[in-house]
């Protein structure tokens, strides 16, 4: 597949008020910035209401992943990119481990306990709804072809788009 010619479509400044014939000239770091933050505040919210975090939610998936029990440390290093800090997860992993939604093995690894597994399937019906809602009014097709674009202009800034 032959890389799409370079376009020199002028950029204007962010209007969130720009039609439908004017979206080829706004900043995407705006609008996906935008994206970014109403989903995850509307995600978060609705997450406080059953008194859950997202983070919490990355570390009971994480936990209950098909690698089988993990230690504390690859949790937190394999969770850290998506955190807000860098001290984030681990202070998920001590408020799970304190609420008794966390375990230890002998051998210190983190396991889910039932209140753990009851609370991570809460949260992914929730989360499940949710993404419906975001989903509203649009295709499979037209999300996957919305991911693959912003999935390119990652690889073009991060020197992997070829020339």
């Amino acid at each position: 597949m032959n890389p799409s010619p370079r376009t020199t479509t002028d950029q204007a400044p962010a209007d969130p008020a720009a039609t439908d014939d004017a979206l080829a000239t706004q900043p995407v770091g705006y609008w996906s910035g935008l994206a970014h933050a109403a989903v995850t505040r509307h995600l978060r919210d609705a997450m406080a209401g059953i008194d859950a975090t997202q983070p919490q939610y990355w570390v009971l998936n994480c936990v209950n992943g098909e690698t089988g029990a993990q230690s504390r440390e690859e949790v937190v290093s394999r969770l850290t990119p998506l955190a807000d800090g860098p001290h984030e997860i681990a202070r998920v992993v001590d408020q799970l481990l304190y609420r008794g939604w966390l375990g230890t093995d002998e051998e210190q690894r983190l396991r889910l306990t039932d209140a753990g597994e009851a609370a991570r399937l809460r949260l992914r019906e929730l989360v499940t709804e949710l993404r419906a809602e975001v989903h509203e009014g649009i295709s499979d097709e037209e999300y996957v072809a919305a991911l693959k674009v912003l999935r390119r202009m990652v690889a073009n800034v991060e020197g992997e788009g070829g020339a």
